[in-house]
């Protein structure tokens, strides 16, 4: 009796690349644009059918690449099932409560020398020089501004740091490749997906701390924001636990070739 196939469970991957990863592999497999219908039993990882609503299919891996209001939990859950998640479910976690990520990510890098601030609720912050105010728990270069003198804060977990004049940048790693993108915009804040985002020689030094940092976290992929100042000094800024990997064509491929040799193993 020949054994069942694997079940391959893909949340949160544009269409294309859902197409270019499982037209090269001999699973089943279940894809969902948004977070599943899940239950963890015994150990074991269920989903929802898309086909048959109340039927519940046991999951082997899951390929994750989405960032999802209120996709905690899930994360949470797929931490405890602890079974093979791309990328690691427990790093994941740690790192998608932007204030928290940022804490554990600055016990490990070389370059957290920023002194931050922190507020619980809404009033009036007294900034003392050009100051970067960030709240909520969302990424995607959102909730961010630029403060002087007294500003008020929203009624939300807001932590400040100095604002930073010089390049912003993002190393990517993939499995064992390395790429270093210099971030752009049309004022202070900068991001992959402006026009001008390209891709730079790669520091040694960033390159080191960001595999550093991959490692603490079990990430094989990873996009970590850093600052270098006008005087050179390097700043980390962010973990990203869900880089995106669509904007250039190279990290596209290196993305989807990698996730299929993943499954693969």
């Amino acid at each position: 009796m020949l054994s069942p196939k694997p079940r391959l469970l893909l949340v949160g991957l544009e269409p294309l690349e859902v197409t270019a990863i499982t037209s090269q592999l001999d699973c089943l497999t279940v894809v969902y644009e948004h977070l599943p219908l899940s239950k963890l039993v015994d150990g074991n990882l269920y989903v929802e059918s898309r086909l048959h609503s109340g039927t519940f299919l046991k999951v082997d891996k899951v390929i994750y690449h989405g960032i999802f209001e209120n996709d905690f939990d899930f994360l949470t859950l797929l931490a405890l099932w602890n079974g093979p998640c791309l990328p690691d479910a427990g790093g994941m976690m740690d790192c998608r409560l932007r204030h928290s990520g940022l804490v554990r990510a600055l016990h490990v890098t070389k370059f957290g020398d920023l002194p931050r601030g922190m507020s619980l609720t809404s009033g009036e912050w007294h900034a003392r020089q050009p100051t970067v105010a960030k709240w909520s728990n969302w990424h995607c270069g959102e909730n961010k501004a630029r403060i002087q003198d007294t500003w008020t804060s929203p009624n939300e977990i807001t932590v400040y740091e100095p604002f930073i004049e010089g390049e912003a940048v993002r190393i990517m790693l993939i499995g064992d490749k390395v790429w270093q993108i210099h971030l752009k915009g049309e004022d202070w804040l900068k991001s992959i997906h402006h026009p001008d985002a390209a891709q730079m020689p790669v520091d040694a030094d960033l390159e080191e701390d960001a595999k550093r940092l991959a490692n603490y976290f079990h990430f094989q992929i990873v996009g970590i924001d850093y600052m270098i100042g006008l005087d050179g000094k390097k700043y980390l800024l962010e973990v990203n636990h869900i880089p995106n990997v669509t904007v250039f064509p190279f990290v596209r491929e290196a993305f989807i070739d990698f996730a299929i040799q993943w499954v693969k193993q």
